[in-house]
């Protein structure tokens, strides 16, 4: 995989863990729902290339959860 490089992509999501973890749900996502992407045109034919992408050009983002906060088991 030539495009977008390696480099690029994680200036967009600060760890590889995560970048796998957005595209590979983004690419599950785009395969059951029979390849929709956010983007007209794409470089790759695989729907992980066209999640990463997607996410190189700022059209998936990663939302960080607030890693202060805190949940009770009370309902």
């Amino acid at each position: 995989m030539l495009y977008p490089s390696i480099d690029n992509l994680l200036t967009k999501i600060d760890s590889k863990y995560s970048l796998v973890s957005v595209a590979a749900k983004r690419a599950r996502f785009m395969q059951e729902n029979k390849g929709k992407g956010a983007l007209d045109t794409y470089q790759s034919h695989k729907f992980v290339g066209k999640a990463l992408e997607e996410i190189y050009a700022d059209e998936l983002v990663m939302q960080k959860k607030d890693a202060n906060k805190t949940y009770s088991d009370e309902v």
